[in-house]
């Protein structure tokens, strides 16, 4: 039994998925009058971004090639460091008594939702050049 799934419902799932976790981070913020845990949507926003953009910048998909890796190490680190700062803020955050432990909770879920589903959606709709 084969089950396939169309492209519109994945979208469809996706773009639910990333309002649930925009809902869990903007309630973080707005139950408790403190708008910091918004920094969370921006550092996860962004941190797929060096990653993709080393990728493509590199562009060499030769299994034989003798050229370094070094601009993809770059990418990944960097992809790293923003999710670890991610991860991160709102503990520090938390551990300083800015925001309480249960905006913390809402906002580490809600930006792992996120950054999953944009890795999950780049997963979905990335083209491999097989030939």
């Amino acid at each position: 039994m084969s089950f396939t799934v169309s492209p519109l419902a994945k979208i469809i799932t996706l773009a639910s998925t990333l309002a649930l976790g925009f809902i869990l981070i903007i309630l973080s913020c707005a139950l408790y009058n403190n708008w910091v845990p918004l920094t969370v949507v921006g550092i996860f926003l962004l941190a797929p971004v060096p990653n993709a953009l080393c990728g493509k910048w590199d562009g060499n998909d030769d299994f034989m090639s003798e050229t370094s890796t070094a601009v993809l190490d770059f990418g990944r680190f960097f992809t790293g460091f923003l999710v670890f700062s991610g991860i991160a803020l709102p503990i520090v955050l938390a551990h300083n008594s800015i925001i309480g432990i249960s905006a913390m909770a809402m906002s580490l879920v809600g930006g792992f939702i996120i950054y999953g589903t944009i890795v999950t959606f780049s997963a979905f709709f990335h083209q491999s050049e097989e030939f």
